[in-house]
């Protein structure tokens, strides 16, 4: 949903990059699981004590967290919140947590490869591809009407619209 970006100020405050439609989407939730950096796959919760979306930034304070000091030891920290808080996703709309991991299919069935992440460029977003030949760099395919076919968030299956022979030196 989000990363702490740094301290913001000196009671406490964090700055947050957001990765949601939009910026006030994360003040809906009052908990928050924020990634440990020291052990990978380890989140923790974490109590939301204000949020605000002003001019300068994005920002959250969390309880107990009254300092620079102790909000500088939040910084690069991934937010998460568990999926099922989410509403549905509309149609046509996908969460980018129900894209990645997907298996990557050309409309002729081929595979390219399992959606390591997504990127937001600011005219669309791209899928991050990780290829299944090992020696191939990551392929970046534009999450675009042009190029997807179809999403199964069901079957964790994204088909699109290219050739694996684009893939070719």
């Amino acid at each position: 949903m989000a990363r702490v970006a740094g301290a913001f100020g000196i009671k406490g405050w964090v700055k947050l990059q957001t990765f949601t439609e939009y910026a006030d989407s994360l003040d809906a939730f009052k908990t928050w699981y924020l990634s440990n950096p020291a052990l990978i796959g380890a989140w923790g919760a974490v109590e939301v004590e204000d949020f605000a979306v002003n001019v300068k930034a994005v920002v959250a304070k969390f309880k107990g967290c009254d300092d620079r000091t102790a909000a500088e030891n939040f910084a690069k920290r991934e937010i998460a919140v568990p999926r099922e808080w989410l509403d549905s996703a509309a149609e046509g709309e996908y969460y980018w947590i129900d894209l990645i991991g997907a298996t990557v299919l050309t409309q002729l069935g081929e595979k390219i490869g399992v959606v390591a992440s997504l990127m937001e460029t600011g005219a669309n977003d791209v899928l991050v591809i990780k290829p299944d030949a090992p020696a191939t760099a990551e392929i970046l395919i534009p999450f675009i009407d042009q190029y997807l076919v179809n999403v199964d968030r069901t079957e964790k299956i994204v088909t699109v619209n290219w050739d694996k022979s684009w893939l070719e030196d």
